[in-house]
């Protein structure tokens, strides 16, 4: 992959975007951002001044620079979700520049708060290929392996699918979310989006005996948004028929909240 192509597709996930939409922003087909991704053709003056103009940066740097090897600032407010226009999304990609999966577990968590943005952290981390139809090849994933019970009835040790969030207002009021501070790490919680009135997160498990709790917005480093989840962990009968009590406990929790709220 050559270094255009390696910006572009950098940039493109760093954007949020697939590249159906970076073509049709363009004004080209979508298969030329294939072709300038995978080094197989390089994008004309016009077309260059056009993608670096969407990404909002000169045509130097996009031709010239490696956006791969960009440091991080130590700053953590630069590097909060307010700020994910300066972030580049460390990934791994496989010898025909299929991206990779990465899996962080247990014992990686505690280090991938400092790693995250780090490409040989990232490089170090396991990965593998999910062929699955309901994950997109256009958008980036990563697996999350969880320790405890908050989030029951998902159980500890369970490794959550990801999608990647570039921007916390996408975030969906009330879904599973991976939340990376700097502070606490890893956390996997239902997140409600308070930014514009507290500039917080308001944080909430599953398991009842846990207290929501917030954190502010400039201290999230990454969201990743659950999609699903992997376990080798098969549930008893009898956990079966808890799970549907503590489902309709919380169902009945959350629309009295709503009540109050009204």
């Amino acid at each position: 992959m050559n270094l255009i192509g390696k910006n572009i597709r950098l940039l493109r996930k760093q954007m949020g975007i697939t590249q159906e939409e970076l073509a049709k922003k363009a004004g080209i087909k979508r298969s030329l951002i294939g072709s300038y991704e995978e080094g197989r053709a390089v994008p004309k003056m016009p077309v260059l001044q056009t993608i670096a103009h969407i990404f909002n940066i000169n045509i130097d740097s996009l031709i010239s620079k490696d956006f791969s090897q960009l440091e991080q600032s130590d700053n953590a407010k630069t590097n909060s979700v307010l700020n994910q226009g300066l972030r580049i999304l460390s990934t791994v990609v496989s010898n025909d520049n299929k991206e990779l999966i990465s899996v962080v577990p247990i014992k990686a968590a505690a280090g991938y708060a400092n790693g995250y943005s780090d490409p040989e952290f990232i490089e170090s981390l396991p990965v593998f290929s999910l062929p699955l139809q309901e994950l997109s090849k256009e958008r980036t994933y990563r697996l999350f392996q969880i320790k405890g019970n908050s989030m029951e009835p998902v159980p500890s040790g369970a490794y959550i699918i990801c999608e990647f969030i570039p921007d916390y207002r996408d975030i969906n009021e009330g879904k599973p979310y991976i939340i990376v501070t700097g502070k606490d790490g890893i956390v996997y919680k239902r997140v409600y989006n308070m930014v514009e009135k507290t500039g917080e997160f308001l944080l909430k498990s599953d398991n009842p005996e846990y207290s929501p709790y917030s954190i502010a917005v400039n201290e999230v480093l990454e969201i990743w948004k659950a999609l699903g989840f992997i376990s080798f962990s098969l549930p008893d009968a009898e956990d079966v028929s808890l799970q549907k009590l503590s489902f309709i406990v919380n169902g009945l929790k959350e629309q009295v909240e709503k009540i109050n709220k009204k």
